[in-house]
């Protein structure tokens, strides 16, 4: 079940290998994907105090009573701006956008994000068979909605409300015709979302997939319960595989991958972050009690995995841990790794392991998406980034015995091979995923067509929905230019050009050097004029947006 390809990125008989052509995440002290990394990489811990208002249960006679006082819910990792969204941009009228629960709005843009990453234009999916794989166990949204009473729904509400649209509205949004599901396996929802999409692909179900998952915590209530089934964390902080480890702190965010058959992806020319060489979902079955995990089936889970994926335990050099930090939980998965790698591993060669959770919370049914994107990353860029809060091990993990080492710091991947790794989600009613991913076989890159001019002149068009969005990302643009300064202005010119939607606002940046498109960006961003830039309007709706360079400088307005 569920083999994807082999190690060597060749396709086993009735398989296709997958390929992650496209990401995009919204996280806790990490508003876009390089941010994410770049949280990973210096180890920093986006959990803080919740944000005032944020969670009040409801007053008995009425209105909002006390903040949560809860052991464990005065802490957690929070979006910025859960409530931002552009309605206009997706056709959306206000009063539906104010029915509909975030979590359909922000998978609506990581969504058109990932797309964008992927250099998939959203319009030319339009009929195709592009599934979607949304994994989501809450609906907080609904709770506060139901808060109002009768006398607040309105036409919007079912359709605003119900979680299973949170796929569905995507594949409406974007026309897509291939299935559209979201999944509901607890916390391991987000990644058997991105195993079933791979079987999709597999089957032939799907051209091109969607795959990721969703969690706001907006509830009080959704706090409290977690809290009392003793879950939580009175610390504040996941604690994985460390001996303080007394339950998780909660998170939220989302996350979405673009999902291709490597051969097409090859044939394409494609940026891949690597490639999904198998997975496998089973359950504990009869454990002890409906929560209790069971050692021997998440070894099993991961062995079958890797099993189809023509991959063996030795050729992995990174776990990405389900890694929760609760007294029973870290245990148990341990073993299950010993069970799966002990015997593989060499003296001082042990597995690397470590969790996203330490750095952003337990995203829950969007867990397993967060550690999927960390694992691409990591495999894509050949480094491992810190696991935090591993101070003083567990004493009822035998580090040792079972060939294991938490990553305290940033270092290169380890070995020389092939770089593998796993990922690991489990649901607390026992539905356990393993999916394993790889470095990505040589890609053949589309001849690029915007090379950088030779007297270091800076040309940069491109377009938006409206001024304000223009000028944002004249500023996300100014901002990506700061941080890599090295960056081929040629190349990024072609992106914008050839990979990005033509709306009807429009700019070009024509400058003498970086330093002037810099200010160009700059002056756009504030809404001043610049002698670099040139802005307009065309007609609506768009046609196909051409841009002509003549061989001499052109004359600049604004």
């Amino acid at each position: 079940m569920g083999g994807y390809g082999d190690a060597s990125g060749r396709e086993p008989s009735g398989g296709r290998a997958v390929a992650v052509v496209g990401m995009a995440c919204r996280l806790p002290g990490a508003p876009d994907l390089e941010a994410f990394w770049e949280l990973l990489r210096e180890g920093r811990d986006a959990v803080t105090d919740v944000p005032e208002g944020r969670w009040t249960l409801p007053h008995p006679a009425g209105g909002d009573g006390a903040p949560v006082a809860d052991p464990g819910t005065r802490r957690g990792g929070f979006l910025d701006d859960v409530d931002g969204f552009d309605a206009d941009f997706f056709g959306i009228s206000p009063r539906e956008a104010a029915a509909m629960d975030p979590q359909q709005r922000l998978m609506l843009e990581l969504s058109w994000e990932a797309l964008e990453d992927a250099g998939v234009l959203p319009g030319k999916l339009r009929g195709s068979r592009t599934g979607v794989f949304t994994g989501v166990m809450a609906d907080d949204y609904a709770t506060l909605a139901r808060r109002l009473g009768p006398e607040a729904v309105t036409r919007h509400s079912v359709t605003g409300l119900h979680r299973g649209l949170i796929a569905n509205r995507v594949s409406f949004a974007f026309g897509l015709s291939g299935p559209s599901m979201v999944l509901d396996t607890g916390q391991s929802s987000s990644l058997v979302a991105v195993h079933t999409a791979c079987e999709s692909l597999r089957a032939g179900t799907s051209t091109l997939a969607l795959a990721g998952g969703v969690n706001l915590n907006l509830a009080a209530e959704s706090a409290v319960a977690t809290s009392r089934f003793g879950a939580l964390s009175p610390d504040g902080r996941c604690f994985t595989f460390d001996a303080r480890a007394n339950g998780y702190v909660r998170g939220e965010g989302a996350g979405v991958v673009v999902l291709k058959p490597l051969d097409r992806a090859l044939a394409d020319g494609d940026v891949v972050y690597c490639v999904v060489l198998g997975g496998d979902v089973n359950n504990d079955g009869a454990t002890d009690a409906l929560t209790r995990p069971s050692a021997a089936l998440q070894a099993e889970v991961v062995s079958a995995a890797q099993r189809a994926g023509g991959v063996r335990p030795a050729d992995v050099g990174y776990v990405e841990l389900h890694g929760t930090g609760t007294r029973l939980g870290d245990p148990v998965e341990a073993e299950a790794l010993g069970a799966v790698f002990a015997a593989t591993r060499r003296p001082g060669e042990p597995l690397r392991i470590g969790s996203a959770k330490t750095n952003v919370g337990h995203l829950e049914g969007a867990a397993g998406i967060v550690g999927f994107i960390k694992a691409a990353l990591c495999v894509s860029r050949a480094e491992l980034p810190p696991s935090l809060h591993f101070e003083h091990p567990n004493p009822a993990i035998a580090f040792d015995t079972w060939g294991l080492r938490v990553q305290r710091e940033v270092e290169p991947w380890p070995g020389k091979g092939r770089r593998v790794a796993g990922i690991s989600s489990f649901g607390m009613g026992g539905t356990n995923c393993h999916v394993v991913v790889a470095e990505a076989p040589p890609v053949q890159a589309a001849r690029l067509v915007g090379d950088q001019p030779e007297d270091g002149s800076v040309v940069l068009p491109f377009t938006a929905k409206s001024v304000r969005a223009l000028r944002a990302q004249a500023g996300r643009l100014r901002e990506y230019l700061e941080r890599w300064p090295d960056a081929a202005v040629g190349e990024v010119a072609r992106t914008l050009v050839t990979r990005r939607t033509a709306f009807e606002h429009w700019a070009v940046v024509a400058a003498h050097d970086p330093a002037q498109a810099l200010d160009a960006l700059h002056a756009l961003a504030e809404g001043s004029p610049h002698t670099a830039l040139t802005t307009g309007t065309a007609a609506t709706p768009p046609g196909k947006l051409a841009f002509l360079f003549p061989g001499h400088r052109p004359r600049h307005t604004h």
